[in-house]
């Protein structure tokens, strides 16, 4: 795929100024009233099937997870979570659903130290019971569902029901993933759902049916999220947390008391636009802050063929993270300085540090009401999904929703796999002085995310455009490029989606140096930016946003296999 990627956008740089792109190609889909972008051709067909029936774009959210969880298994599921921000359009409340998973109560600080008081190795956590919180997706989706759905929940599972029992075509992408390298590909769980009748591994192009998933999708529909968090299936999923290696403690009662966090969706300002992302523990407060350092910039006179626009993104990318991986956790349990993060004086002392030379990496500021954090260490491998939606009413919905690591933890229930979440969480409570990390493990701890939704609107609350990625940490260096590139450089969704990414975290910088205009990874790389191959998580990027007119035009990440599709 990356081949084509290059050449598009190569061709779409050479047609280009210096600053803005020239042409024009046709986007994704651009015959709105209603759209749908997602991961998989299939689910956003699920979505759509709902919004011909007259459904909301949380009703098609429900659908088009339900059938995600079922064709790209390895990034989101039943046994997950997620973080939505819905857009209301006749009151342009944006709101978010958090349907982020919590450590049971039987959770301890020190569950993820090996005796020797060391953290202990990545891999045995996430595939330990230790790793899997209660998920929080279903819930999440049950509780916006009922808010603003318009058709009865139990008729949203039809299309993945089907496709459960009768069989899909595996896709490359989950085909390329069952014969991959990670460790969770080869659990036991897997590696019965993932070998056919003869013995060998399913491979891509393959028929695959899932009749456990299907029983699964009935019981939810019929009884709603206890159908999950209860009865059988919950009886399920604790049993199968419970078992060895390294058992964990979920319980039947943390399945029963989980509940989704409904809030006001967390807005700032930039340019002349509101930018409104999910609350903590969603680090969605450190994108604002990046986009509010670069308004200190002329990155908005650049372009994506000039190394400097490229050298200032990375640089508030650096103070994004630093400040991301100090102060940033669940806000029910430490104090998560977010006016002071988002504070105008803050930013804009931060944008001093953006210089026409890539120096060493910035330590974390010290933004107004911020108390001392231990630095953070916490690994975030990717394995997420990204939903945008809008229906005929002009509703949205911008859902990130995962089960952490490729396939989760590699265990299984009633079909689906269970989500490694915890995993999320520092696994040392405390550094070496003693000072607490923001996002140590702690019992109804919400693990802080990468996840970051984003709703754009304009000046007077009207919706403008929403987008969002997968991709583990590097989640928010994949939509601030996205944002820079329609709000600043005026690029068409399916063009800035397109564009190279690069992460810039501490001392590392990774990124696509092959897709870059000629000239521009020699240039920056004189300024002191080199850039690594990009490791760990492609971007996922879909997005939405509106044209002259009221025309909708989607755009869907090629690195993946989604689309955007209306009608």
């Amino acid at each position: 795929m990356r081949p084509l990627i290059a050449a598009v956008t190569a061709l779409s740089l050479m047609m280009s100024g210096c600053s803005t792109f020239a042409a024009k190609p046709e986007p994704v889909a651009a015959n709105g009233p209603v759209m749908v972008a997602a991961a998989n051709p299939l689910a956003v067909e699920a979505g759509l099937g709902v919004l011909r029936r007259g459904g909301s774009a949380v009703d098609a959210a429900v659908a088009v997870q339900a059938v995600l969880g079922l064709v790209e298994p390895q990034s989101s599921g039943l046994g997950g979570g997620a973080f939505m921000i819905h857009y209301d359009a006749e009151t342009r409340a944006v709101t978010t659903y958090d349907g982020r998973e919590t450590a049971p109560a039987g959770a301890d600080p020190k569950m993820f130290l090996s005796p020797d008081g060391r953290p202990m190795n990545f891999i045995q956590a996430v595939l330990s019971g230790r790793s899997t919180g209660a998920p929080g997706a279903i819930a999440m989706l049950h509780l916006a569902q009922k808010e603003h759905g318009t058709l009865p929940w139990n008729s949203l599972f039809g299309d993945a029901e089907r496709l459960a029992t009768d069989g899909f075509r595996i896709s490359p992408r989950m085909g390329g993933f069952i014969t991959s390298i990670y460790p969770q590909s080869k659990t036991p769980d897997a590696t019965a759902y993932f070998t056919r009748p003869d013995g060998k591994r399913y491979v891509t192009g393959d028929t695959l049916k899932n009749p456990a998933y299907a029983a699964s999708l009935r019981t939810i529909a019929a009884e709603g999220a206890d159908g999950l968090l209860k009865g059988p299936l919950g009886e399920a999923i604790v049993a199968r947390v419970a078992a060895e290696p390294m058992p964990g403690a979920l319980s039947a009662k943390d399945l029963a008391g989980y509940r989704p966090l409904k809030k006001k969706a967390l807005c700032s300002t930039y340019r002349v636009y509101q930018i409104c992302t999910a609350q903590p523990a969603s680090s969605g407060v450190v994108l604002l802050q990046a986009l509010k350092i670069l308004e200190h910039t002329d990155i908005a006179s650049r372009g994506p063929t000039d190394p400097v626009a490229w050298l200032q993104i990375a640089q508030a990318e650096r103070l994004m993270y630093a400040d991301r991986d100090r102060y940033v956790g669940d806000p029910d349990f430490v104090s998560v300085p977010v006016k002071g993060l988002l504070d105008d004086g803050y930013a804009a002392e931060r944008a001093k540090l953006i210089g026409d030379r890539f120096g060493p990496p910035p330590e974390a500021g010290s933004p107004p009401g911020a108390k001392p954090r231990g630095p953070d260490k916490t690994l975030e491998p990717g394995g997420t999904s990204h939903i945008v939606i809008v229906d005929a009413k002009g509703d949205v919905v911008s859902m990130t929703t995962t089960v952490e690591s490729i396939y989760g933890s590699g265990r299984m229930v009633g079909g689906f796999f269970l989500n490694n979440q915890l995993t999320d969480f520092n696994f040392a409570p405390n550094d070496p002085d003693g000072v607490p990390a923001a996002n140590a493990v702690a019992p109804g701890k919400r693990p802080r995310s990468s996840m970051a939704p984003v709703i754009i609107l304009d000046k007077d609350g009207r919706f403008v455009a929403a987008l969002g990625s997968p991709g583990g940490s590097s989640i928010l260096s994949y939509n601030l490029k996205t944002l820079v590139a329609v709000l600043d450089w005026n690029l068409t969704m399916q063009q800035a989606i397109e564009l190279p990414n690069i992460i810039a975290k501490g001392g590392s910088v990774s990124g696509e140096a092959e897709l870059f205009a000629p000239g521009v990874v020699a240039a920056m790389a004189e300024r002191g930016l080199k850039i690594q191959a990009l490791g760990g998580e492609d971007s996922g990027i879909q997005g939405i946003i509106v044209r002259d007119g009221g025309r909708l035009e989607g755009g869907a990440d090629p690195r993946r296999e989604g689309v955007a599709r209306g009608f």
